[in-house]
């Protein structure tokens, strides 16, 4: 039985390695508008159409020494970090809730969370693309999740999207200028499809908690203590959702017990 998991768990990481490999593809292209389809995988200095035998998942990397076949150029190690990344949460889920629906629903929101968080990174966008079909997808939860209902479901959506709204518009009534972003709005909105309201309130606190944290250490490091420093959201949000996923249950039970104490 301990053989039959762990060489099903290797072919569950190397399923997740591919999908961070897409993932990679999507990342790139949504923001430009293109298309995730066709062509497919290039060198973007020599344009040069990439073999799928130099194309495997964080192996090719580490076989080319992080350079193109073609033209030497250097190759972000991001890629092979993504992949690694996905292949870790499918692995970390599989452990966690077996070859299930479950697994299955948890893992296409992961790798969703995981695409807007780069994508906001690298350009303070969340793509609507991505985001407005989320909130239709992830409001299946109810069907995969036992703990979910429809009631939960479209609780979690206005909770999500209503309460950042809110604090977007106090925001900007009070300074008159923009300081969260709509796309941040629609996330939390697909979030709480997936979670409901508990996922939302942790996710909030959590992704608020780590962001103040991140944001801190980058003006201590930058030694530039600007107010108006702009760190995108979505990661945060993302990062509190995981997290709720994988610890939330028992850090809520955790906090309440403090509570009774």
């Amino acid at each position: 039985m301990t053989d039959y998991f762990s060489t099903l768990g290797l072919l569950v990481f190397m399923f997740g390695t591919c999908i961070g490999s897409f993932l990679n593809v999507c990342i790139y292209r949504v923001p430009e508008n293109n298309s995730i389809v066709t062509p497919g995988s290039f060198c973007p200095n020599c344009n040069k159409s990439i073999p799928f035998y130099y194309n495997i998942p964080v192996l090719s990397y580490i076989f080319l020494m992080g350079r193109c076949k073609f033209c030497k150029c250097p190759i972000s190690i991001r890629y092979p970090l993504i992949e690694a990344l996905t292949g870790i949460f499918a692995l970390l889920l599989f452990h966690k809730f077996g070859l299930t629906p479950v697994m299955v629903y948890w893992f296409v929101f992961i790798s969703v969370l995981t695409t807007i968080s780069f994508i906001d990174i690298d350009h303070q966008i969340i793509p609507d693309v991505i985001s407005l079909p989320g909130i239709l997808i992830f409001a299946s939860s109810f069907y995969f999740l036992p703990e979910m209902t429809i009631k939960d479901t479209l609780l979690g959506i206005f909770t999500g999207g209503g309460s950042l709204y809110a604090v977007a518009l106090f925001y900007y009534l009070l300074r008159r200028q923009e300081g969260m972003g709509g796309g941040d709005i629609k996330l939390l909105a697909m979030i709480g499809a997936a979670t409901g309201i508990k996922g939302v309130v942790f996710t909030i606190f959590a992704g608020s908690l780590s962001g103040t944290i991140v944001g801190i250490l980058i003006m201590v490091y930058t030694r530039i203590a600007d107010t108006k420093l702009r760190i995108p959201f979505g990661p945060f949000l993302s990062l509190g959702a995981i997290l709720y996923i994988f610890f939330g249950k028992q850090l809520i039970q955790w906090y309440l017990s403090t509570l009774g104490n």
